[in-house]
């Protein structure tokens, strides 16, 4: 039962597991580290590999529009506090990019297993990419999954963190390919009088169960 829990993949909805971990800023309690901030916790294959710099470049260079969203970013890879320290000065010297956020040295592979970054398919020795949305609260809002050959798209984390901050702001949804300042959708009415008075509203009307509104 035990080896079943620790393999389940996390849900979107569930709390996010609780651990402890050393960390190139130091050791951390996640649940102490995510309190009252949004937080983004995202895994790469390997330390020393190309394309895992070039993401790792990507969060550091964005760190203060991740800050202004009171989100925290935090990594993690299986290799050893020392790897990540080596890979750490060495790119701030070849590139002058500082990855100025934690990052979990997950050698033993606990984290990468409550987290279901293990995927044997793809590799039972390295986690793969990916991405865990959390909110103020330890809940898990959005998750993404990336194989170890194909890159994260930046700005579609950024846009996913800003869609879901606008959502429980406004209470409101999203439609297909939303960018921040664009019209969102107002949910759909749940009685007839409310039907009624949304037809008198001046929403942007493509049927009473689909409207949209500027914020």
């Amino acid at each position: 039962m035990e080896e079943e829990k620790v393999n389940q993949m996390p849900r979107i909805g569930d709390m996010a597991p609780d651990f402890k971990a050393n960390t190139t800023h130091g050791p951390i309690q996640f649940s102490e580290f995510i309190k009252d901030n949004w937080v983004i916790l995202f895994s790469h294959p390997a330390d020393f590999t190309p394309v895992c710099t070039t993401e790792m470049s990507g969060f550091a260079l964005r760190s203060d529009e991740f800050d202004a969203l009171n989100t925290k970013l935090i990594g993690l890879s299986i290799d050893s506090i020392h790897s990540h320290i080596a890979w750490v000065n060495n790119v701030k010297k070849n590139t002058g990019v500082l990855f100025n956020f934690p990052i979990i040295a997950d050698i033993d592979m606990k984290v990468s297993k409550i987290y279901g970054m293990l995927q044997p398919n793809e590799s039972e020795t390295a986690a793969v990419r990916a991405v865990f949305f959390i909110d103020p609260v330890g809940k898990i809002r959005l998750m993404m999954y990336y194989p170890l050959n194909v890159g994260r798209n930046m700005d579609e984390i950024m846009r996913s963190l800003i869609a879901l901050q606008t959502s429980d702001k406004h209470g409101v949804a999203m439609p297909l390919n939303w960018q921040p300042g664009e019209k969102v959708i107002v949910p759909p009415p749940k009685t007839v009088a409310e039907m009624e008075e949304r037809e008198k509203s001046d929403y942007e009307m493509v049927d009473f169960y689909l409207a949209k509104k500027d914020l």
